[in-house]
């Protein structure tokens, strides 16, 4: 079953200078419990891409349907909504709030959803568990490595229970052990829970985990291996 299904994606930056097409003409599917890497040299339109997947930035061209929804033709506060409830967005720069806790930020999603506290606090601390997180909940992110802030925002992806995870760079800024221990950790939820990842990335130990490589360039998909 599809979760994502891109269509004539297209996004131009600078129309009205140079134009540059970011993405151009792009048609991509990721079926649900994929583990797919996107790869592709620096401007070749990964994070463009990965950001109209998960409704952040409007495509100048084509449409996205996530389980079957137009994502672009959803009102902007219905596309917010939308997106809160069923994608999962982990970062490069991990975009977690330095003045809350890890348990904290990890049920913050939840209480954007409105979720009652008792929920809130079983689900962030269950999966702080699962990640090895347990003794770390009340620290702040300043207080923590940059592998235990990257699990800390990996939960407060997973905590939704979204149909899909994007993840851009997330292993950039960790270290050989940090990312060996992340990418196990992902892999894990992705075999045992069926959880959806999609990557882009430049980092080889990720791509040798994934278990479809798509590679982009100018913006074009130029080859996709299923392994």
């Amino acid at each position: 079953m599809a979760v994502i299904e891109a269509q004539n994606l297209t996004r131009v930056f600078g129309e009205t200078v140079v134009p540059v097409r970011a993405v151009d003409n792009l048609d991509l599917t990721i079926e649900k419990g994929e583990f797919t890497a996107i790869v592709g040299p620096s401007g070749s339109g990964k994070t463009t891409l990965l950001n109209m997947l998960g409704g952040l930035d409007r495509p100048t061209e084509g449409t996205v349907k996530i389980n079957g929804t137009d994502l672009y033709a959803l009102k902007d506060s219905e596309r917010t909504r939308f997106r809160l409830n069923q994608i999962g967005f982990v970062f490069q720069a991990y975009n977690l709030i330095p003045v809350l806790s890890a348990f904290e930020n990890a049920e913050f999603t939840l209480l954007l959803q409105g979720r009652p506290a008792k929920e809130r606090i079983e689900r962030a601390t269950a999966l702080l568990k699962r990640v090895g997180l347990e003794d770390r909940m009340s620290n702040r992110p300043g207080e923590l490595s940059g592998g235990q802030q990257q699990r800390v925002a990996v939960v407060r992806a997973l905590a939704t229970n979204p149909s899909f995870i994007l993840a851009d760079e997330p292993t950039a800024n960790l270290d050989s052990a940090s990312t060996a221990n992340l990418l196990d950790i992902m892999a894990e939820l992705n075999q045992e829970e069926g959880m959806t990842f999609v990557f882009a990335t430049h980092d080889q130990r990720v791509i040798d985990r994934a278990r479809r490589v798509v590679t982009i360039e100018d913006g074009r998909v130029a080859s996709d291996v299923i392994r």
